[in-house]
């Protein structure tokens, strides 16, 4: 979120950052239930129908479930996507092609998302620091680097339906926002003051809103992707954190 700007809608494309997810067929582990020997004979070491079977077997059974799987792809590639991004300044210093490997792997880990209603999900609360994003009015790579906020955060209140981003050095802004679930994994943004150096407070315009929809979630990560397109990618910092009201 960067609050330079009160016209910018970078709460919601801030964060929220505010980050689809298991399916699958439950009856992987398939058995078969008889033997297709014409005598009868439930010998398992019968060449021919063992054989047979043995390939069945294999065919129909599972031994790594698919909820194991995603499990295990959610890990490694949560780890691939922080080493990408580990290197980019929050994504200050990402080319095309940074911002291209990065997506991918998102979109990659986005299929993996454990958490189907991440809208009603108790791991949304507490305070998140933005660890990556496209948005260029949260970067502002256009100032000199002195000038830019050095780290952003976001937080999050769930039962209160509140959100509140704030910059650290050198400006300490701040902005509070409403948030309206559209679906399970989407809200709908509406900016209500922001706080100039974290004291002077400022009504924000009415205009200031935007939609937010939660691609990934889990309790160390969050993935969400903006109105304009913008990806943002955030890390838990502190659970207990609240947002005042």
């Amino acid at each position: 979120m960067a609050l330079s700007s009160p016209y910018s809608l970078n709460l919601t494309a801030s964060l929220l950052s505010l980050p689809k997810l298991f399916p699958s067929n439950p009856s992987l582990l398939h058995f078969p239930t008889k033997f297709n020997n014409k005598n009868n004979s439930y010998n398992l070491l019968s060449s021919s129908t063992t054989n047979n079977n043995n390939e069945k077997w294999r065919a129909k059974v599972s031994f790594f479930p698919a909820f194991l799987n995603k499990g295990k792809d959610a890990k490694l590639l949560k780890e691939e996507l922080l080493n990408a991004i580990a290197p980019l300044d929050r994504g200050a210093e990402a080319n095309p092609d940074d911002r291209q490997t990065v997506d991918q792997i998102a979109r990659k880990l986005e299929q993996v998302n454990p958490t189907k209603e991440p809208l009603k999900s108790d791991l949304l609360n507490g305070k998140w620091e933005l660890i990556y994003t496209t948005s260029q009015s949260i970067l502002q790579t256009q100032r000199p680097k002195f000038l830019r906020s050095t780290t952003n955060y976001q937080a999050i209140n769930v039962d209160t339906l509140r959100a509140q981003n704030v910059e650290s050095w050198p400006f300490f802004n701040q902005v509070t926002a409403d948030l309206t679930p559209l679906n399970s994994r989407k809200v709908a943004v509406k900016f209500d003051y922001f706080k100039i150096a974290g004291l002077v407070p400022i009504k924000a315009p009415g205009r200031a809103r935007g939609e937010l929809e939660i691609t990934y979630l889990d309790e160390e990560l969050r993935i969400s992707r903006g109105d304009k397109g913008n990806l943002f990618v955030l890390k838990m910092i502190d659970r207990s954190y609240r947002v005042p009201s």
